[in-house]
């Protein structure tokens, strides 16, 4: 009997652990971003030796936390949970660290509020398309089955992603979209940055926080690459990695 007992309990405890398929909640994305391979690289492009020594000030990652709230019709991704006893960087407020993107998946728009070098912007398109490849390789994240993706933005800039189709929204963080389900993790190599889901709450978001963003220089996605590409000049070895930030 307690041999019974005890299959019954595994089995239970393994039912209780599986993802459940869901098309509303919210995921909670960990950002993570190398700052010392970013100024390796910055230090080969400009050949200055004090890099080394500004390693030695920072913290070798910088970590932020972001909240994706979603339903079969929408979803916003916005600013999480602060990180407490965050360091400092020295250099202010990581990029892309206050974007706020709604996507309409009625409509196929997308509404997103983005700052760059105290300009704000808010780009009105379309959902971007990017021309994923879907391979093989398999993972689990956050306790859900996600498969391997690969794609491009800027035309060279490499993304790999992780879906899911447990969760029936072909969503996922900042700007990310157009897979057979809910992107759960991005990595950007190019950009030494990674977005992971770290836990999912399948409750239905509150109404109020569905919220699309009003404020900002109305453009489009071309509109705002067009503006930034203008004054890429100005920014010296920061150039590339800032519009690459940028159109995420």
């Amino acid at each position: 009997m307690k041999k019974i007992w005890s299959v019954i309990l595994c089995c239970t405890l393994c039912i209780g652990s599986r993802a459940q398929y869901t098309a509303q909640g919210t995921i909670e994305f960990e950002r993570k971003v190398n700052l010392h391979r970013q100024l390796e690289d910055m230090a080969a492009e400009s050949g200055g030796a004090w890099w080394e020594k500004m390693k030695a000030q920072i913290p070798k990652f910088v970590v932020s936390y972001f909240d994706y709230s979603f339903t079969p019709t929408n979803s916003i991704y916005k600013p999480g949970r602060e990180v407490e006893n965050a360091p400092k960087t020295m250099f202010g407020s990581s990029p892309a660290s206050n974007n706020i993107v709604f996507t309409d998946f009625r409509s196929g728009r997308v509404k997103a509020a983005k700052e760059v070098f105290e300009e704000k912007f808010l780009v009105e398109d379309s959902i971007r398309k990017i021309d994923w490849k879907i391979m093989d390789e398999v993972r689990m994240i956050a306790n859900y089955k996600c498969r391997k993706a690969v794609g491009k933005i800027c035309d060279s800039v490499y993304v790999v992603a992780f879906y899911t189709e447990d969760i029936m929204v072909n969503g996922g963080p900042e700007m990310f979209a157009g897979l057979p389900g809910m992107i759960l993790q991005i990595s950007i190599p190019r950009l030494y940055s990674t977005w992971m889901a770290t836990k999912i709450d399948i409750s239905s978001p509150k109404p109020e926080v569905m919220k699309a963003p009003e404020k900002g220089k109305k453009v489009t996605q071309g509109q705002m690459y067009e503006t930034l590409m203008a004054s890429i000049s100005k920014w010296g070895v920061w150039a590339h990695r800032s519009i690459w930030w940028s159109v995420l």
